[in-house]
């Protein structure tokens, strides 16, 4: 028997909660919620968590379930979700998906490359360098350690820069090397 999971997504506050709990009870089926924010207890604004008429309506996964003090990111959802969907595959033949955080999305539809786990001391001097010497300075480092990232990369994120050059500094290696794993194949479309 094939396996379906129907992703539903979209931007925040357009009515993804109200509709997926729609096509889940079509499927008798249960929600993932794709959301990165969504996921920490902490985050309470601005984060359109569904209400508790809503978590009732249906079985919701990973909705407020982790602290924003954890090192949670995508390649633990990947691998947290596919656990889940294993799961309600025994039970149903389709489970949906919801949320808006495409790099989540796509981790557990295609897999997610392997990343090392960041030493903090590294992340926190990034940071320091970024709170005092601005921008520019993580452009510059990163031009200079992973050129085809930095070719590629929003240069106005902040995020996304202090991570590459992360990885970069603790391996020795450009970011873009790590980002070049093959797509995996699922057991389910």
């Amino acid at each position: 028997m094939q396996k379906y999971l129907i992703v539903l997504t979209g931007p925040t506050g357009i009515g993804k909660t109200e509709v997926g709990i729609k096509i889940a009870k079509h499927f008798n089926t249960e929600i993932i919620s794709s959301d990165s924010r969504q996921i920490f207890k902490e985050l309470t604004i601005g984060t359109a968590v569904p209400g508790t008429i809503e978590l009732t309506a249906v079985k919701h996964h990973f909705i407020q379930t982790h602290s924003i003090e954890e090192n949670y990111n995508a390649s633990r959802f990947e691998n947290d979700t596919l656990d889940v969907i294993n799961s309600i595959f025994k039970k149903n033949d389709v489970v949906l998906m919801v949320g808006g955080s495409m790099l989540y999305i796509d981790a557990v539809c295609n897999g997610i490359d392997i990343m090392p786990d960041v030493d903090p001391e590294i992340r926190k001097s990034l940071k320091d360098k970024f709170e005092n010497e601005g921008l520019e300075s993580l452009r510059f480092l990163l031009k200079k350690l992973d050129p085809d990232y930095y070719n590629s990369v929003d240069l106005k994120n902040p995020n996304r820069l202090i991570h590459a050059l992360e990885i970069c500094i603790m391996t020795g290696k450009p970011y873009s090397t790590f980002r070049s794993n093959p797509k995996k194949n699922r057991s389910f479309q």
